[in-house]
């Protein structure tokens, strides 16, 4: 099956002087300036930048499904037929049949009341004069298609009866039933789990292989950019300012932006002190008795073998040093209650953990691992079924919700949330909302209030103006700062911070975690920092506790867990984990998949 019979190489895109304005007050505003860029027949062409570089705008306008207060000029051929200019009832043929979109998020981009295989069998026959069966029948192949391992099963369901991979799959498979000349991937892997999105990755690598379709993919991750482009555009307000081969991108950028985005990008190695890409892979190979061209894994398994009995004993003796813990689990177990007809879940079981005074202790596994539990059950927001749970000494697992004693432990510890957007009262200008917890502690208020509020404000590199604004009006790094701005408002001994800066552009999030470090130093907080991402805990994170179905199955310093897991699981993850550079990541995915092929998995 190749889409429209293209052979590899044949052009399929040609973007000629492209430009996008939006209407906004009686002024056009530039969306996108003057593009021009080609695809062609299994090639992966990634275009990358910042949120409002303008890159979904022109990727959607080649279609026409900007709003109508847009205006797009210049040209847009596919296969040497202009689309800029043609009617709707055209453009919506060229639509799912020429050209897919694959969607970043698939509950939203999927219809909840109609079955996956109802979904794609209507896009089939939409584009095609076949029957019902027939239309059943290619659905079918498509599900197989995207390795989804019950495909009847996947047919017959709702998107919510599906994980959130496979959902990605299904959306793939719908985007990919018209053999389409040119795929549109916007952020196909970003709501996705480590491990979840390098087999995405591969799927789509495959795929393209398979099929010889043209891909766009569009992103800010630069690790997924290494793993699957061929060439790079880079966008900044509106303009291409670098274009080139994946490798001329990564290894000699020459615009400044693009240089300043490579250089904003975690990654795994970051937080050690020795050069760390290779050696994580190094050390993967090593841990695993997995053999990996062009590396002595023998050698550095060595190495690390001397090292890691003097680093549990540093740990130990710091953490003696540090005094009692902040936080302290043991045997915790901690259930979701029954509601109506659904019986209580066992999220997580048999959790030890400990956080002392000015630690880091990351906590990363995948999505439904248990690492939000533990962190809402940190803050007194989850009752703990089983075991010991204290917070700065105190036991709070018999208290109950709205009592006395809860509500004091809870002053001693803030909460950073995973999306500053919702988290935020959308009615109550910024100030008000970074001082409504030391007014509702009674810790301060008139004179005093305003004056913490524009501490805090300076703390957190914003300015004093800033606090008559409402959140709509700040930029989501920004409203991140204010949330760590709130969640230090009452100087807590305690900082649970939950995925803070997954929703933040690369740049964004790099200043975010500079930020975060920086205080953290300052005012010696203990945290507890949930997230999926490998590659910030490296750069944050002190200790590392890996979570899986509820259970901890591995925790140690940074390097001990980084640089010589023991777990099949953290094999795994550090695995998937990719990298922004074309090179170490191929070695990577081979990596990975000698891993698979050996049954760690």
């Amino acid at each position: 099956m190749v889409a429209g019979d293209l052979v590899k190489g044949q052009m399929v895109l040609e973007v000629r002087d492209l430009s996008v304005d939006f209407g906004v007050e009686k002024e056009w505003v530039p969306a996108a300036i003057d593009l021009n860029y080609e695809v062609r027949a299994g090639e992966v062409l990634a275009i990358v930048g910042e949120s409002g570089s303008g890159k979904s705008a022109s990727s959607m306008a080649l279609l026409g499904l900007l709003p109508t207060n847009s205006r797009v000029s210049g040209s847009v051929k596919l296969a040497g037929q202009e689309l800029l200019g043609k009617d709707r009832s055209a453009i919506r043929r060229v639509r799912g049949n020429d050209v897919a979109v694959i969607f970043q998020e698939p509950m939203t981009a999927l219809n909840p009341v109609y079955t996956i295989g109802n979904q794609i069998v209507e896009t089939i026959r939409l584009h095609n004069p076949i029957s019902p069966d027939e239309a059943k029948t290619r659905a079918l192949r498509m599900l197989e298609l995207v390795e989804l391992p019950d495909p009847e099963k996947a047919f017959k369901s709702y998107p919510h009866q599906l994980s959130g991979g496979q959902r990605q799959r299904a959306m793939i498979a719908q985007s990919l039933s018209c053999d389409p000349k040119l795929l549109i991937a916007d952020e196909p892997t970003t709501a996705l789990d480590v491990t979840v999105q390098a087999e995405i990755l591969d799927l789509m690598r495959h795929l393209k292989d398979k099929l010889n379709s043209a891909v766009i993919l569009i992103t800010h991750d630069m690790g997924v950019v290494a793993d699957l482009a061929d060439r790079i555009a880079v966008m900044r307000r509106g303009v291409i300012v670098e274009a080139g081969s994946a490798e001329q991108i990564f290894h000699s950028p020459q615009h400044e932006y693009t240089q300043a985005l490579l250089a904003a990008v975690p990654h795994l190695g970051q937080g050690s002190e020795e050069e760390a890409e290779v050696d994580i892979t190094a050390a993967l190979a090593a841990a695993t008795g997995t053999e990996l061209e062009a590396v002595d894994a023998e050698e550095l398994a060595k190495r690390e073998q001397e090292n890691l009995a003097a680093l549990a004993e540093a740990a130990e003796a710091e953490a003696k040093l540090r005094g009692a813990p902040v936080l302290e689990l043991s045997g915790v177990a901690i259930e979701y209650p029954k509601q109506g007809r659904v019986p209580a879940f066992r999220a997580v079981e048999g959790a030890q953990l400990k956080v002392y005074p000015g630690q880091v202790v990351g906590l990363v596994g995948e999505s439904g691992s248990g690492k939000t539990t533990i962190g809402r059950a940190a803050v007194g927001l989850l009752p703990v079924a089983e075991g010991s749970l204290k917070v700065v000494g105190q036991e709070i697992s018999g208290l109950k919700k709205n009592s006395k004693e809860l509500h004091e432990i809870r002053r001693s510890v803030g909460m950073v949330f995973q999306d500053p957007s919702s988290s935020l009262n959308p009615r109550l200008p910024i100030g008000e909302s970074i001082g409504e917890p030391m007014f509702l502690a009674g810790v301060a208020k008139g004179a005093d209030l305003q004056k913490r509020v524009e501490t805090l404000l300076d703390q957190v590199e914003l300015p004093r103006s800033y606090r008559n604004r409402y959140p709509h009006e700040l930029s989501g790094g920004q409203k991140q700062r204010v949330g760590i701005a709130r969640a230090l408002s009452l100087k807590p001994k305690l900082m649970v911070a939950d995925e803070p800066t997954s929703a933040l552009d690369v740049s964004v999030q790099a200043k975010v975690l500079e930020l975060f470090q920086a205080l953290q130093k300052e005012l010696g907080f203990a945290c507890l920092f949930v997230t999926h991402d490998l590659a910030v805990i490296d750069v944050l994170a002190d200790h590392i506790c890996v979570m899986q179905r509820g259970k901890i199955v591995e925790q140690g310093s940074r390097d001990q867990i980084l640089r010589n897991p023991q777990e099949a699981y953290t094999q795994r993850l550090l695995a998937a984990v990719p990298l922004p550079d074309p090179e170490k990541q191929r070695e990577r995915r081979e990596l990975r998949e000698l891993l698979l092929a050996s049954g760690i998995d």
